[in-house]
């Protein structure tokens, strides 16, 4: 698959020639799901929680009689029935991650390049690099007109260019290391420097 290379100002640098076992596949819907929530789940805290019936301070004196009272048998204020008692298999800490395979994930991060790539919505350009203020940088991004964009570098990302795109709303930018299949998801356009093709193939090869 060829694909032709912008720079930021939008003139042509050439074409790039995408490896097919990456940008080529016929996206499964199946395996993005899964990946996807693998990745949020992960992501989850799980930090809620709620107090049970041996955690609520209350007196374990008997509150009254057990019979002729005329109501229910109770043993203790701290019983889920009354106002202030323990809640009854409330949620607690835990961690929602589960596990699946790397192979999976693998598979998972090709198929949202590959789908972003059927979808038109993949851009090559030549490098992210460069001092530039936000304000120019921002206007570069308006005239290609990315809305919402996620731009993935190489094994690094020049501090100049991440400080000015920092501040500009709906767009991202990531190393290689870190792209994910949420995030290309989540983005209308996915552009991907020259540096960051050589750094995904060698990751996903």
């Amino acid at each position: 698959m060829k694909l032709d290379v912008i720079k930021l100002d939008g003139t042509s640098a050439g074409t790039l020639d995408l490896d097919e076992a990456l940008f080529g596949l016929e996206p499964r819907a199946d395996i993005l799901h899964r990946v996807v929530r693998w990745q949020r789940n992960n992501a989850q805290a799980g930090t809620h929680k709620v107090k049970t019936r041996s955690e609520v301070k209350y007196s374990t004196k008997k509150i009254y009689r057990q019979k002729g009272t005329g109501g229910a048998r109770h043993g203790a204020r701290s019983a889920p029935i009354f106002r202030g008692g323990g809640v009854y298999k409330g949620p607690v800490v835990r961690s929602h991650g589960h596990d699946l395979p790397k192979k999976v994930r693998a598979l998972g991060l090709k198929l949202a390049l590959s789908a972003k790539a059927k979808a038109g919505e993949l851009v090559i350009i030549d490098e992210a690099a460069g001092a530039m203020k936000t304000s120019a940088l921002a206007k570069q991004v308006t005239a290609m007109g990315w809305k919402r964009a996620l731009i993935i570098d190489g094994a690094s990302v020049n501090e100049d260019f991440m400080q000015a795109a920092r501040n500009i709303e709906g767009l991202d930018v990531l190393p290689s290391m870190g792209a994910n299949v949420y995030d290309i998801l989540k983005r209308d356009t996915l552009v991907i420097t020259k540096a960051g093709i050589e750094a995904l193939e060698a990751r996903l090869k």
